[in-house]
């Protein structure tokens, strides 16, 4: 099969948002985070990436039509040349509004992960996610460093991909530009939103310290 779309917006740009109105485009499975840990075949992929192994990217995306998020986001460069097919979805926000979001889950998660009491094969995948989005991605967890990879890698994005391979989207923006760049008729239902803060923490048993609703 092989993916036909290439997610290269960091998380927490509206990819929860993004991988649902794919999936009801046609573009599903859409691969994301919550499918490496839904998914048994995903773990062992990703920690060999991490370990240094070489890895077949058509086998770890295998059965997805497209990608978005993380992990995919970290390597969305070598999508690009696994997949020359593949057109370029660039999920993009405000940086002040993207660090808003980011530090208040993904960060805020990763900062206090050895504490929570994951499941063992959940805590696991997020050892190797560790090592592939704080420690590479990142470089920690202070504002300077994650908004300064966030800006470079929406450079990078625009310098890479060309432009007509490439959308640079907001979700906010609706079904119109996403479907135009798909060459895909606009559904007459609403963009799908997702993914608000308390939805990430509930996927880990709610938010440490958050008072209770």
């Amino acid at each position: 099969m092989g993916l036909k779309i290439i997610g290269s917006g960091f998380g927490r740009t509206g990819t929860m948002s993004t991988k649902l109105a794919l999936e009801h485009l046609g573009f599903g499975p859409c691969h994301h985070m919550v499918e490496v840990m839904g998914n048994p075949s995903q773990p062992a992929h990703w920690a060999a990436f991490v370990d240094g192994a070489g890895v077949d990217w058509t086998r770890v995306f295998e059965g997805y039509t497209s990608q978005v998020d993380f992990p995919g986001a970290a390597v969305w460069h070598e999508l690009s040349d696994a997949f020359p097919g593949a057109k370029v979805l660039h999920t993009e926000r405000p940086e002040d509004a993207w660090w808003a979001s980011y530090s208040a889950t993904i960060g805020k998660f990763f900062a206090v992960r050895e504490s929570l009491p994951l499941p063992p094969h959940i805590a696991a995948i997020f050892e190797t996610m560790d090592r592939l989005l704080i420690q590479d991605v990142f470089g920690g967890f202070d504002r300077e460093r994650c908004v300064a990879a966030y800006r470079r890698n929406n450079e990078i994005v625009r310098a890479t991909i060309p432009a007509d391979r490439l959308l640079v989207f907001n979700p906010a923006d609706g079904w119109e530009p996403l479907c135009r760049f798909l060459g895909v008729p606009v559904p007459a239902t609403a963009f799908p939103r997702s993914n608000a803060r308390d939805e990430f923490w509930s996927l880990f048993g709610g938010e440490p310290g958050a008072e209770p609703a």
